[in-house]
């Protein structure tokens, strides 16, 4: 899966302050996401991201 620094990721389940989109901060084996909504910020192992993403929002819009 194909998930670079800058994109806005829409989650399948929602973060407990309500948002369902996470920007990514950084890849690697652990994606740093920031939650859209509240800001906060947090490490998640690679597969458990790639399981749970609905849809990839570049900002350039590709």
């Amino acid at each position: 899966m194909d998930v670079r620094v800058g994109d806005v990721l829409l989650m399948k389940k929602q973060h407990p302050c309500g948002a369902k989109e996470m920007l990514v901060l950084r890849t690697g084996m652990d994606f740093r996401l920031r939650c859209v909504g509240c800001g906060r910020e947090f490490l998640v192992p690679r597969l458990k991201i790639e399981k749970s993403i609905k849809k990839i929002t570049r900002p350039d819009g590709e």
